[in-house]
């Protein structure tokens, strides 16, 4: 038991951390009474807390200063190889506790459901403490969308678009940007550091989502080779969103070189859309 409540205890304070950090939002938020509400959805990165969890700190500082919706749609992958979008019922578990799904909601989606596939997937659990940091109180239903079949990355956004018409839901989508240096095969031209080339990449993978144009990501990410390890979640979130989505605004951009400069870089953006 004192090892749980230790574990727990670290966890906690590291999220706190990413929300101070010189690449946070500078304070740790509370989460405001459930009111009229803007957000529909979110990209945020997953790499890890050290990493990315300064840069995904500015969007959920950002949902906590709009409220909590009922329901979380946490999309996330592809790091497991599997081709098909699938979802599962059962409850995810953190060192904060038990995160249960939203079951009515996950059946009206019409997803193959596949624990083995979620159980194997970080991007999805990586969310789940920040927002258990808010409130003890959430649910979600989680999605994994393939990005080598974008083609059902896309008629899983459009199931999710679908069921939750109506409904009191925000769609996370969970994705890290490029992933360039010699750990990830993917050398930045002579005369680009390592982190100049996954900026440069990534301001043509954003501007799109910015643009609210899944068709206009595959594109960039395609013609410019942009190892964008979310693309299938990022193009779910846009398809389920579309029609709803007005706007887009991309919160904070760092790479991992800002944290720890190294041969590699890997890109981090926190995008919210309204």
């Amino acid at each position: 038991m004192m090892a749980i409540i230790q574990e727990k205890s670290a966890l906690l304070e590291q999220i706190e951390r990413c929300y101070t950090h010189r690449l946070g939002p500078g304070k740790v938020p509370q989460l405001k009474i459930r009111g009229e509400r803007s957000i529909k959805g979110a990209v945020v990165p997953h790499a890890g807390y050290e990493y990315s969890g300064p840069v995904a700190a500015h969007v959920f500082n950002a949902l906590a200063e709009d409220g909590f919706p009922e329901t979380f749609v946490v999309i996330g992958g592809d790091h497991v190889g599997y081709d098909d979008a699938v979802i599962t019922t059962e409850t995810f578990v953190t060192p904060l506790g038990k995160v249960p799904v939203d079951v009515k909601l996950a059946e009206k989606i019409h997803i193959e459901e596949n624990p083995d596939v979620h159980a194997d997937e970080h991007a999805i659990g990586m969310q789940l403490p920040f927002l258990q940091h808010l409130s003890s109180e959430v649910k979600i239903v989680p999605v994994y969308a393939p990005s080598r079949n974008i083609s059902k990355a896309e008629e899983a956004g459009k199931k999710i678009g679908k069921a939750i018409k109506g409904a009191d839901v925000v769609v996370l989508a969970s994705t890290d940007f490029t992933h360039a240096g010699p750990s990830y095969y993917q050398a930045p031209p002579r005369g680009l550091r390592v982190d100049e080339f996954a900026r440069k990449q990534d301001e043509i993978a954003i501007k799109a989502i910015l643009e609210l144009s899944p068709t206009k990501l595959l594109k960039a990410v395609t013609e410019h080779g942009i190892s964008m390890c979310g693309v299938g979640s990022v193009t779910a979130m846009l398809f389920a969103l579309m029609g709803v989505a007005k706007s887009a605004k991309l919160l904070k951009y760092a790479t991992s070189y800002e944290i720890r400069p190294a041969p590699d870089a890997v890109g981090y953006g926190a995008i919210v859309i309204k």
